[in-house]
């Protein structure tokens, strides 16, 4: 079930592959995101010392957390997946020029899950012609329906 989705990556990126991964959350950021709370517009995924963090994800703490704690809402998450995975994401995006970008914050049997787009980045003219390829697609589809119904009146008539 998908908490919030980031459409931009897919406008910015083509996402090759996609892998999910866990994130360490503190206790007010688990009950911000159940309440629908988080925003991974302005977020990436960066390598740092051989861990993969997430960066820019906006969670809007809640009213009623702690008196005790001072939420910042931008903090720097690690993420948590094996090792092997890990090397393998490293591999690729420091030498074939791939870039990690956060795709969907979800839950997965009771917990809370990134999922990540092993991504390259897409250039002006490829999101011209992305853009295209989508209003053709919506145009076919608009007079195929639009025929099937003429065709559907002119034989009852």
């Amino acid at each position: 079930m998908s908490i919030v989705e980031n459409k931009k990556a897919y406008h910015d990126y083509f996402v090759e592959e996609k892998f999910e991964a866990g994130v360490a959350l503190e206790g007010w950021e688990v009950k911000a995101i159940r309440a629908g709370r988080a925003q991974l517009k302005e977020a990436y995924v960066v390598v740092k010392s051989g861990e993969i963090v997430l960066l820019g994800a906006h969670i809007t703490p809640l009213a009623t957390a702690s008196t005790h704690i001072k939420p910042d809402p931008t903090r720097t998450r690690k993420l948590l997946m094996h090792r092997l995975e890990i090397n393998r994401l490293i591999g690729k995006v420091q030498r074939a020029g791939y870039t990690l970008t956060p795709l969907n914050l979800h839950f997965s049997k009771g917990r809370i899950k990134l999922e990540i787009g092993l991504a390259r980045g897409k250039k002006q003219y490829d999101k011209r012609e992305t853009e295209k390829l989508r209003d053709w697609t919506r145009e076919k589809q608009r007079l195929l329906r639009n025929r099937s119904g003429a065709n559907r009146a002119s034989r009852s008539g």
